[in-house]
């Protein structure tokens, strides 16, 4: 799913931005480059003493994501999530990130979910199964 192009807006207010995306941003091209397991193992441990982040926060985190970087803005959604749930956890916050597929037709999908909300999704969610999940306590699923 294609990350809603209106979203590389730049953020108002005291939200994420400038260094902080720009950082996380890298971090997970080069993380969104490993073996699902290496990338499922670092981000339990990156992960583990986080609260819950809110929907809003995971919002902002999505947003300041999209307008640090415009190739995050396109199908590149393995890095995006990454870096959504990396900016969040530099604030003490973790979103449940996850990995999943959908059948008909065959698609692969990264997201991330906060209270219950798929961030910045647009499409219906339903038909996606989660396969990797992390958690705010670190629980992978």
């Amino acid at each position: 799913m294609k990350a809603r192009a209106t979203a590389l807006v730049k953020p108002a207010g005291n939200t994420f931005s400038g260094l902080p995306a720009a950082f996380s941003v890298l971090v997970a091209k080069v993380l969104g480059r490993q073996s699902p397991h290496r990338i499922r193992r670092v981000l339990t441990a990156v992960s583990r003493g986080a609260r819950p982040a809110t929907l809003a926060e995971a919002e902002a985190a999505h947003r300041a994501v999209l307008g640090s970087s415009v190739m995050m803005a396109g199908d590149g959604c393995l890095p995006r999530s990454i870096a959504v749930a990396l900016l969040c956890r530099l604030r003490g916050r973790w979103p449940t990130w996850h990995v999943g597929a959908q059948i008909h037709p065959f698609r692969a999908h990264s997201w991330v979910v906060a209270e219950g909300v798929a961030v910045g999704e647009t499409g219906d969610m339903s038909r996606w199964k989660s396969l990797i999940t992390v958690g705010s306590q670190g629980d992978p699923r």
